[in-house]
């Protein structure tokens, strides 16, 4: 028994080596392709400038930037809420019969193709957005203007895409709350919502917001879709309603035809992201540190 314990010991720590090793590589070629630019332009050149011209050698970082976050921004504002409320709904509220019907249907979403939510945004979320909300717009601001490529329109398909993530662990988190803690709270007079807003909801937090942040972690991450329905305009938006291009579109768009030069400036943006991320993380992690402490 000890000699198959020792070899699934090796089995697991060469497969967590391997995993490691992988992503330490991937860190090394980004920063070493990238920061070259990074260095010779200038890091605050780089982030806050506001021209993205390669063809002019002028890479200013800060239209994606800003495009990632108002496009993330939006798909969490869009989505959190949606999918924190389907949870409960098929946790606590839902009889079996229905749960058996939504369920599936949620997680199905999990499995459709970026390119296909793109396409669909492209067909039916972007026309919406140019013939039935411009329109509403601009009665109260008429020198508003879109194509219907637009930071709502990504944030719209956006938040479709992290609504398995979000449902599906925040289910799993008020599902693992003892159900002690629902009889306590019921045998002393709360009605089922006060029980579920004051009780299930906080105990269940942690795992809440374990979701929100993989869900943001898709959302920063997703590039088909964003590309298809952003419009990918390298400009600081100034609504929702405008044109944006996002890191990973900008990086999935162009480096198919860069030169040397555009090329270590995509992997500069890239290294931006890779910062971006692990700040997300870190916020993630110190967050759950202090829940998990409360």
């Amino acid at each position: 028994m000890k000699i198959h314990e020792k070899i699934i010991e090796t089995i697991l720590f060469i497969c967590a080596a391997i995993a490691t090793l992988s992503v330490l590589l991937i860190t090394v070629f980004i920063f070493k392709e990238g920061l070259p630019v990074l260095k010779s332009y200038g890091v605050f050149n780089f982030i806050f400038g506001k021209t993205w011209s390669p063809t002019n050698e002028q890479f200013g970082a800060l239209p994606m930037i800003m495009g990632s976050i108002s496009v993330t921004l939006g798909a969490l504002v869009i989505g959190v809420p949606m999918g924190i409320a389907c949870a409960i709904f098929l946790a606590e509220i839902a009889p079996k019969s229905v749960v058996k019907i939504f369920k599936p249907a949620v997680e199905l979403l999990a499995g459709i193709p970026s390119v296909v939510y793109g396409f669909f945004g492209l067909a039916v979320v972007v026309p919406i957005i140019r013939t039935n909300i411009l329109p509403i717009i601009q009665k109260f601001n008429p020198d508003a203007n879109t194509s219907g490529y637009s930071i709502l329109g990504g944030a719209i398909i956006l938040a479709v895409m992290i609504l398995p993530t979000i449902v599906n662990i925040s289910e799993n988190a008020i599902k693992a709350v003892p159900f002690e803690y629902k009889q306590g709270s019921l045998a002393l007079g709360a009605s089922h919502f006060e029980t579920i807003t004051k009780v299930i909801i906080p105990a269940a937090k942690s795992g809440i917001i374990t979701s929100i942040v993989l869900g943001m972690g898709r959302a920063v991450g997703e590039t088909m879709a964003v590309i298809l329905i952003t419009g990918n305009m390298p400009k600081v938006p100034g609504s929702v309603l405008d044109s944006v291009a996002t890191l990973t579109g900008t990086i999935a768009m162009e480096m198919g035809y860069a030169g040397p030069m555009h090329q270590r400036a995509l992997f500069a943006t890239g290294i931006i992201l890779f910062v971006f991320i692990m700040m997300l993380n870190i916020i993630a992690s110190t967050t759950l540190k202090r829940v998990g402490r409360g």
